[in-house]
């Protein structure tokens, strides 16, 4: 799955997530230091930005689907190797990296345990496989407020685990089943502040990614008893919303 959106509208709603994600994601895996490090499904480059400045802008690699989000990241770092392609099929030799990570991308892709074993593929022997996703299992994504505001009108399922990943224990057995030794999980929680709930609503809204569908086919009472729902939860503001991912790394 791509997302063929202007960066800067996916920044606006998950970036302010996945930002502050990125640096908790890569302070816990600790990669090795000395070598090419790759960022799957880079995305805008929220994770990127923190292996560039702990690597440097010429020893970072990414690859993504979304031709937009190709475009927009080399172009913030130019000096980066951003390719077009996908984790099932990276485009990249063997044992190039020192470390393969991907943040907030298992659930999206085709075949999950296909990228966990081409993420060790692209790794030296030694160097470090590590993941991270939303923890849907528990409605602990940024977006589950809103996904069961919407569910409660539509009937749907948004939100809901069920994609690779999304649950307790399924990063720590791709990684095992793809070959890595040492194999270790933990949550990763962050916290984002919005002024109002004007504020909230209107990011929530805009369609981007898992929650684009959320209010298709209801009018607009069907939308109007959704924010109701939602402004009952949050309040008028100011407030905060945290998120927890799950993440878990490897050796190769």
């Amino acid at each position: 799955m791509s997302f063929e959106v202007p960066a800067a509208v996916y920044d606006a709603y998950m970036g302010r997530f996945s930002i502050p994600l990125a640096e908790e994601f890569v302070r816990w895996v600790d990669p090795p230091e000395g070598g090419r490090v790759l960022d799957v499904g880079c995305g805008t480059g929220a994770l990127t930005a923190v292996l560039a400045r702990r690597y440097g802008v010429a020893e970072v690699a990414g690859v993504d689907p979304s031709h937009s989000f190709v475009r927009s990241t080399a172009e913030r770092f130019r000096y980066a190797d951003i390719r077009h392609g996908t984790a099932e099929d990276l485009p990249f030799d063997d044992d190039v990296f020192v470390a393969a990570l991907a943040e907030l991308v298992v659930h999206f892709m085709t075949d999950a345990a296909a990228g966990a074993r081409e993420m060790v593929r692209v790794t030296r022997r030694g160097g470090v496989v590590a993941l991270c996703v939303w923890d849907l299992e528990n409605e602990r994504a940024p977006f589950s407020l809103f996904a069961r505001a919407a569910r409660a009108e539509t009937g749907s399922s948004m939100g809901l685990a069920g994609r690779a990943g999304t649950r307790a224990g399924d990063l720590a057995a791709l990684l095992e089943k793809a070959g890595c030794a040492g194999v270790s999980e933990t949550a990763l929680s962050v916290t984002v502040e919005y002024a109002d709930f004007e504020e909230w609503w209107r990011l929530q809204t805009h369609g981007t990614g898992t929650i684009a569908d959320a209010l298709e086919g209801l009018d607009d009472d069907g939308i109007g008893r959704v924010r109701a729902r939602a402004f009952e939860a949050l309040g008028a503001g100011p407030f905060t919303v945290s998120a927890t991912a799950w993440a878990a790394r490897g050796t190769v």
